[in-house]
Formats: C-alpha cells, structure tokens, sequence
C-alpha cells in the first residue's frame, strides 16, 4: 500500500529557513519521479518541483527556482523540499506525491506559514 507522509511544517518569519520531508511506503522512490505540490487558503492546487526517477533531473517552478531544493535520500526512502529565503506568498500546506508535474494530493500534507 502506498503511503505518503508529510512533515517539517511550521510557521517562520520571512527570509527564514525550512526544510520538508515526505516519508514514502510501499514503493521505492527511485522506481518513480516525484513531485512536491502545494495549496494556498483559497486557492487551488500548485506544482512546487518534480524529481525523477533516477534523481538526477530536477525541475522547478519560477517562484520555487533559486529558493528551493528537491533532494532525496534512498536509503530513508525520503523525499526533501529545502526551502530558502520564505515569502508569505509561500505560505500553504505542502505535499509530496507520485508522478512528474503533477497537480494531485494524496496525504495530508504540512503546513506551512510564513509571518512576521
């Protein structure tokens, strides 16, 4: 069965720092590409970054771009979303899941607000 679960959230001042970790199960993360999707109040579902398979091609959204990193650890089997430099426009719960560009949720995703 293929669970994902979402954490590292938390609320954090502007400029700030966050890292996300999304704990896959019942599948292997180097079997599939991998995304990171997110969801503002109010507002519908974004693409954040996609990973592939193999982990050597990465690709980001213009907001996310030079701010976020998609890393992975295999043996973990972990998928991480390093976020840099945080807006408030980056505010909104986050999730991971399957697939390439995607715009789907799966988990319950973390939460993520960004305030001064």
């Amino acid at each position: 069965q293929v669970q994902l679960v979402e954490s590292g959230g938390g609320s954090v001042q502007p400029g700030e720092s966050l890292t996300l970790s999304c704990t896959a199960s019942g599948f292997a993360l180097d079997s599939t590409p991998m995304s990171w999707v997110r969801q503002a109040p109010g507002k519908g579902l974004e693409w954040v970054s996609s990973i592939n398979s193999r982990g050597h091609v990465k690709q980001y959204a213009d907001f996310a771009t030079g701010r976020f990193t998609v890393s992975r650890d295999i043996s973990k089997n972990i998928l991480y979303l390093r976020m840099d430099s945080l807006k408030p426009e980056d505010t909104a719960v986050y999730y991971c899941e399957q697939g390439w560009n995607v715009l789907t949720r799966t988990g319950r995703g973390t939460q993520v607000t960004v305030s001064s």
